[in-house]
C-alpha cells in the first residue's frame, strides 16, 4: 500500500473479513442446531471472540515491534514447533473457510438460476470448484481490491443486511411478532456457538497487516473491538429475522440459502433475488480476500522455514505455488464435503487457535491488567470444542468422523513436518546401530 491504513479502513477490513461470507454460509447450520435461539449462539460466539481479541491485543502490546499471532507464540513460548503448528492451522482454517464460502456460493447460484442438476448430477459442487479456480486465476494475475474500494463494498453488504434485518423485524412484529426462542433453552445455543465461530474469523488479519496500519497498536485495538461488536449485533439481527420468517423446516432443507428464503415473506421474489445476489457477491469477494491473505501468509511461513520451501516460487511476483495449492485444497473440500463438515472443521480450527493464544496470554498474566478474560477465553474455547465434537458424535456421526479424520490428518502432517529433523536423526542413529540398514 502507498499510504497507511487508518481506523475507518481497519474497521472495514475486519468487518469485511467477518461479514464477507460467513453469515450467508453458516447461518442455516447454526439455526439447525439452535432453532430460534440462533441469535443467542452468536452472542456466545461474539463474547468468546471478544475475549480472544483481548488476549491477542494484550500479547501485541507486550512486544515493541509489530508482529503477528504466530510471532506471539514463538516469542512467549520459545517453541518454533508450536508457532509453526499455529501457522499451519491458520492456513488450514482459511482453506476451510474458503471451501465454506464456495459451498454457499454454489448453493445461492443454483437457487437463483433455478437449475440444481444436469443429467441427474448436482451442479453445486462444480460451480463451487469453478469459483475457487476463477479466483485463483485472478490472484495469480495479481488482481485484488484496494483498501478504499473495500470500504465501499463492505458498506454495500452491510446496508443490504441491515435492510433485510430491520425490514424483517418490522414485518415480523406486524404479523404475529418475533419470537426470541427462550422456550427452547438447552445445549443448542452452546453447540451452535461453536459452529458459528467461523463467522467471526477475519478480525485477526489486522494483526498480520500491522506494518501497513497507522499507529498499529492503538488502531488495531479499537478496530478489533468495534468490528466484533458490530458484527455480533448484525448477526443477532439477521438470525432473529431468518429463524422467525423462514421457518426451521425450510432452513434445514436449504441451510446454505436460508437468508434468501427468509427475505421472501416481506420482500417477495425481489427480496429473494436481492439477498441471493448479495450472497454471491459477498461469498465471492470473501473467497478472493481470504485467498489473497492466506497465500501471502503461506509465503511468510515458507520464508521462516515453517512451510515446505517448494511452495516458494521465485520466478513470479505473486505466490503462485501457494495459490495453486490452497485453491486445490479448497476446491477439493467444497466438492467432496458437506456444509456441516466444512463449517465445523473451519470453526474448530479457529477456536483452537484463539483458545491457544488466549492460553499464551494467560501465562503472561503478571503483565496483564486482568487474567480473568484470557482464562475465560481459554476455558470457553476448550468447552466449545468438546461441545461441538459431542454434538457431531451423537447427532451427525458421519460428519463427526469426517471432521475427526481431517483434524487428525492435519495434526499428523504438522507434527511430521516440524519433527522431521528429529526423525531424520533417529533414522541415522538406527543406521549406525543396525548393520545393513539404509544401504539398499
Amino acid at each position: 500500500m502507498s499510504e497507511s491504513v487508518g481506523l475507518p479502513e481497519a474497521v472495514s477490513m475486519a468487518i469485511g473479513g467477518m461479514v464477507g461470507g460467513g453469515i450467508f454460509a453458516v447461518l442455516g447450520v447454526v439455526a439447525g442446531a439452535a432453532g430460534t435461539l440462533a441469535w443467542a449462539a452468536f452472542v456466545v460466539a461474539g463474547l468468546l471472540a471478544l475475549a480472544a481479541g483481548y488476549s491477542m491485543l494484550r500479547l501485541n502490546s507486550l512486544l515493541s515491534d509489530a508482529t503477528s499471532p504466530i510471532g506471539y507464540v514463538q516469542h512467549f513460548t520459545g517453541s518454533t514447533t508450536l508457532s509453526g503448528i499455529v501457522g499451519w492451522t491458520f492456513v488450514f482454517g482459511y482453506v476451510g473457510t474458503m471451501a465454506m464460502y464456495a459451498y454457499a456460493f454454489g448453493g445461492y447460484f443454483t437457487e437463483l438460476v433455478g437449475v440444481a442438476s444436469v443429467a441427474g448430477f448436482s451442479i453445486r459442487p462444480v460451480v463451487s470448484a469453478l469459483m475457487v479456480a476463477g479466483f485463483v486465476g485472478l490472484n495469480v494475475l495479481g488482481a485484488h481490491a484496494s483498501g478504499r474500494t473495500e470500504d465501499v463494498l463492505v458498506g454495500l453488504k452491510i446496508a443490504i443486511l441491515l435492510l433485510f434485518g430491520l425490514g424483517g423485524i418490522w414485518y415480523g412484529t406486524s404479523h404475529g411478532g418475533i419470537s426470541l426462542g427462550f422456550g427452547n433453552l438447552g445445549a443448542g445455543p452452546v453447540i451452535a456457538a461453536a459452529v458459528s465461530f467461523v463467522a467471526f474469523e477475519g478480525w485477526e488479519l489486522l494483526f498480520f497487516d500491522q506494518d501497513s496500519i497507522e499507529n498499529p497498536t492503538e488502531t488495531v485495538r479499537k478496530a478489533v473491538y468495534i468490528s466484533i461488536v458490530s458484527a455480533t449485533a448484525l448477526y443477532i439481527l439477521v438470525a432473529l429475522v431468518t429463524t422467525n420468517l423462514a421457518g426451521l423446516d425450510a432452513i434445514q432443507r436449504h441451510a446454505e440459502t436460508a437468508l434468501a428464503i427468509a427475505a421472501r415473506p416481506f420482500l417477495g421474489q425481489i427480496g429473494f433475488v436481492l439477498i441471493s445476489l448479495a450472497a454471491l457477491f459477498s461469498t465471492g469477494s470473501a473467497i478472493n480476500a481470504t485467498l489473497f491473505s492466506s497465500a501471502r501468509l503461506s509465503n511468510r511461513l515458507v520464508s521462516n522455514d515453517l512451510l515446505p520451501s517448494r511452495l516458494r516460487d521465485e520466478s513470479h511476483d505473486e505466490p503462485v505455488r501457494a495459490l495453486l495449492v490452497l485453491g486445490a485444497l479448497s476446491a477439493a473440500f467444497t466438492f467432496l464435503g458437506s456444509l456441516d463438515a466444512i463449517s465445523s472443521f473451519a470453526s474448530l480450527a479457529f477456536i483452537s487457535i484463539f483458545g491457544g493464544l488466549s492460553l499464551v496470554a494467560f501465562r503472561q498474566r503478571e503483565n496483564l491488567t486482568t487474567a480473568a478474560i484470557p482464562a475465560a477465553a481459554t476455558v470457553g474455547a476448550a468447552a466449545s470444542v468438546l461441545a461441538l465434537l459431542w454434538h457431531l458424535y451423537t447427532a451427525e456421526q458421519g460428519t463427526f468422523w469426517t471432521v475427526l479424520a481431517l483434524g487428525v490428518a492435519v495434526i499428523a502432517v504438522e507434527l511430521l513436518y516440524f519433527e522431521r529433523d528429529e526423525l531424520a536423526e533417529d533414522a541415522r542413529a538406527l543406521e549406525r546401530e543396525v548393520p545393513g540398514v539404509g544401504k539398499n
